[in-house]
């Protein structure tokens, strides 16, 4: 075994000698004092920072009710599409399809949809939530809305109208062949 510190330290306590408090302040203000480089001009590195805040503020929001992001659009899709397959919501959602099924079956156990022949082709599955799934998405999406205000305040309610305007755009575009589920 190696006796080398690890590479990450838990954050100092006030209980800590100053020198080592002192260091994790100038640690902290390097980190945040650092260059991007080319990375300041790009989109998608700014896109995927905010994507990654969002997505912890959705977690933290919704831990009580353990529901993770695609967790959380399945869910949307399929009560906004009863009866959808699940190819259709793989491919509307861009979702390997193998992980769709994990996905669907983490859903199924917990109660929260059920996967029923379909109609028009015994081959696949209908998709639709049950009466629990129905009764928790309330819940879920109270405190999805309220994940949704708290970006609001975070970045103002008009840039947020402008970046979902432009983003709903971008979409649309990205997926010119797409039919609209409804």
């Amino acid at each position: 075994m190696s006796d080398r510190q690890p590479a990450t330290r838990a954050p100092i306590q006030e209980s800590e000698p100053a020198p080592f408090r002192r260091a994790e302040r100038v640690r902290k203000h390097k980190v945040n004092a650092l260059d991007l480089g080319v990375l300041n001009t790009h989109l998608g590195y700014f896109v995927r920072r905010l994507q990654l805040w969002i997505f912890q503020d959705f977690v933290r929001t919704l831990a009580s009710v353990d529901i993770r992001p695609a967790q959380y659009s399945v869910l949307a899709i399929i009560v906004a599409n009863p009866g959808l397959s699940q190819a259709d919501l793989a491919d509307f959602l861009g979702i390997e399809r193998a992980r769709l099924v994990r996905l669907l079956d983490l859903l199924e156990q917990r109660g929260l949809i059920r996967r029923l022949a379909s109609q028009q082709d015994r081959r696949s599955h209908a998709l639709v939530l049950t009466r629990d799934g129905q009764k928790s998405l309330k819940r879920i999406k109270s405190l999805a809305a309220l994940h949704e205000t708290q970006l609001a305040e975070k970045i103002g309610p008009e840039k947020r109208k402008l970046m979902l305007d432009a983003l709903r755009e971008l979409d649309r575009s990205s997926r010119p062949n797409a039919v609209p589920l409804k």
